[in-house]
């Protein structure tokens, strides 16, 4: 494998035209923030990747594609694996970091960009306990006050 390519323990979800790399501890929620995105009203939305993801910079952009022997399947925690339709490959243009110990009521700039393969990305910082899908999806659609 390249320099710039890994395979991560994160997730992935194409949200439009871009996908959200989500990123956290064993149990943090990953695979529930997936599903619950893919039942939300956002207008469109797709699995690409859960529990690995393969990340890889290419251009000047980060792209995200399921681990090989998970292609399609996410963990739903009482139900088990389940096939679902995916994406192959997405461009990531958001991070979010699940039960994260930096994230604080009122982030710092600097907390709201990460680097992965030289790339630099929005960052979510998302305490643990917190209702991770609501705070994703004021970040999507409410804008920071002053903007």
């Amino acid at each position: 494998m390249a320099a710039d390519t890994a395979t991560i323990h994160a997730s992935a979800v194409l949200i439009g035209p871009k996908a959200a790399l989500i990123r956290g501890p064993a149990g943090s929620g990953k695979s529930q923030l997936v599903w619950d995105l893919l039942q939300s009203a956002l207008p469109f939305t797709r699995l690409v990747a859960d529990d690995r993801a393969h990340v890889e910079a290419c251009a000047g952009r980060l792209l995200v594609r399921p681990a090989p022997a998970l292609t399609g399947m996410l963990e739903i925690r009482g139900l088990g694996i389940r096939r679902l339709p995916y994406e192959p490959v997405a461009v990531v243009a958001l991070v979010v970091d699940l039960a994260a110990e930096d994230a604080t009521r009122h982030p710092a700039q600097e907390a709201g960009k990460t680097v992965i393969g030289g790339v630099s990305l929005p960052r979510l910082a998302i305490a643990a306990g917190m209702p991770a899908l609501a705070v994703l999806l004021a970040f999507l659609k409410v804008p920071a006050a002053g903007n």
